[in-house]
């Protein structure tokens, strides 16, 4: 396939099926010239991040008509995955850890006495991860030679160097032992197979640098490369308002009141719906880029120093820092609030994106509130309470439009919806609450509204129990280590003790009996056995 070619191919598909656009137009030609230099599949070419790769996919046996299914329930994995095919080195859905991986795969390389290259494709804004950093330091110490190819799109923010005061690739890698090719363009075949062919000649670790365009090939994408970071497929449901959108003006809104407010974000200013707060508030906007432990240890550092720093995070992003939620934030109790978007399944990024384990991950934690609410009033009211706690928070909501606004709810860690005196009640979390209400419409069950998951409303469950009531819950998150568990829930309804994999949300619930028709069917199957 030609450059040409590729690129028609991803603007065919990508626009129907959603997924990371800009990204894969600026990697054509270097996914051309890595699969024209190495064997795909004795070769180890590790992807960092998965962003990058479409060009990847098609020329290493995922083309023809295998790639019309990108994304798609049962179809190509929307990122690099070893499960799929052997040119795939490693999972490449998160990004900072390709240096690592790739000096994991070297050191084994040369313990065994084998020749393969391993090479590590590394954008410019992942390679000042901390994780990258530490691997650098690492580097020629761990294994005797791993080819690093810098994709500088001018994503990232590269750090001084002594020459002048300016960015220089070769001093910076240097200081870590790394000989130096570049800079190379891009975007030409012939100069970038040279530069890979001289780095397969050095006897030691190598950085090939190169530069490259975000989006190229598609005039859109080329000017605004954010805008087509990533598209949502061509047939989903147009949105009049989201959960980031309505964070992003409450949070804004209370910061206008509040001068003690800051807002932080790693990488995703957009995505969490931060666009406006930043463009209103610039002093008091951090974006750390992909830095999450970072992010999260410096919001300890703001709050220890008086502010009341608000952390906008996917939930799969979050699962890099849980130990800096531990041991900076919870453990000296500090007033950091963490809204965790895309909490619960989020469809097409597939199985390292859905946000299903934050509440198992997090829910031990000593001294840290956890809240998901069901509209958007109670996005407001508890990010404002969480603003004024002397103490840790957390307030989960998942990706998509936010609900209308329901009639205000009374106060309280759990609140009785309907059917109160209903022999089972069904524990609903946020996003679940509407769900629940459907399901009690086909049985007749009663439904608790949770707002908090911790702490849980212990006296409005212990009622139930003593009237013999069964308890079921229903959570968009991992039932293993869920909010059922901690209720004690007899029924639980929650992803399973598995990776969810990509398709959309409907199907993926359908699959896994979490749709309204198959929680009611299931629901109703337990009540007949109960009083038989």
């Amino acid at each position: 396939m030609t450059a040409d070619e590729i690129r028609e191919r991803i603007l065919d598909v990508v626009p129907r099926n959603g997924g990371h656009l800009a990204s894969s137009l600026g990697a054509v030609e270097l996914s051309m010239a890595l699969a024209e230099e190495f064997d795909p599949a004795a070769d180890r070419i590790v992807w960092d991040v998965g962003h990058q790769a479409y060009a990847w996919k098609l020329l290493t046996d995922r083309g023809g008509r295998a790639f019309d299914t990108l994304r798609q329930t049962d179809g190509m994995a929307p990122f690099p995955t070893p499960a799929e095919s052997a040119a795939d080195a490693a999972v490449a859905g998160h990004a900072g850890v390709a240096l690592s991986v790739a000096e994991g795969l070297a050191a084994a390389r040369d313990a065994k006495g084998t020749c393969e290259h391993v090479v590590a494709v590394v954008g410019d804004a992942a390679v000042m991860n901390g994780t990258s950093m530490e691997a650098l330091c690492n580097l020629t110490t761990a294994a005797r030679k791993v080819i690093v190819v810098l994709n500088d799109n001018n994503t990232g923010n590269p750090p001084p160097s002594a020459e002048g005061g300016h960015f220089s690739a070769k001093a910076f890698f240097g200081q870590f032992g790394l000989s130096y090719i570049g800079p190379v363009n891009g975007h030409d075949i012939v100069a970038l197979r040279t530069a890979l062919a001289n780095a397969k000649e050095k006897c030691r670790s190598v950085i090939v640098h190169v530069l490259t365009q975000k989006g190229r090939g598609y005039a859109p994408a080329e000017t605004d490369p954010a805008a087509y970071h990533s598209l949502p497929a061509a047939d989903s449901v147009a949105q009049q308002r989201t959960w980031s959108e309505a964070f992003g003006s409450a949070v804004a809104d209370l910061a206008r009141r509040d001068g003690r407010i800051v807002a932080l974000t790693a990488g995703m200013k957009e995505g969490t719906g931060l666009g406006p707060f930043a463009e209103e508030f610039p002093g008091r906007f951090f974006d750390v880029g992909i830095s999450e432990g970072h992010m999260v240890a410096f919001a300890a550092g703001l709050a220890a120093g008086g502010m009341r720093p608000v952390v906008a995070v996917y939930s799969s992003f979050l699962q890099r820092a849980v130990d800096q939620v531990m041991h900076d934030v919870c453990l000296p109790k500090l007033p950091v609030v963490f809204c965790v978007d895309r909490a619960g399944v989020v469809g097409g990024d597939g199985a390292t994106h859905q946000g299903v384990f934050d509440i198992a991950m997090l829910r031990c934690l000593p001294g840290l509130t956890i809240e998901q609410p069901c509209d958007e009033s109670e996005l407001v009211r508890m990010l404002a309470d969480a603003i004024v706690r002397d103490g840790p928070t957390v307030i989960r909501y998942p990706r998509g439009a936010v609900p209308a606004i329901r009639p205000s709810l009374p106060c309280g860690l759990a609140v009785p919806v309907v059917n109160p005196e209903a022999e089972t009640q069904i524990w609903a979390t946020g996003d679940m609450l509407e769900k629940a209400m459907a399901v009690s419409k086909r049985t007749g069950a009663g439904v608790v509204y949770a707002r908090s998951l911790k702490p849980f409303d212990e006296t409005l469950l212990r009622m139930q129990r003593k009237d013999g009531r069964r308890i079921v819950s229903i959570e968009n998150g991992s039932a293993a280590g869920g909010f059922g568990e901690a209720i004690g829930a007899d029924v639980r309804f929650g992803w399973p003790d598995a990776f969810v994999p990509h398709g959309s949300v409907g199907e993926l619930e359908r699959r896994y009996g979490l749709d309204a028709e198959s929680i009611a069917a299931a629901l109703k199957r337990h009540m007949m056995l109960k009083t038989s």
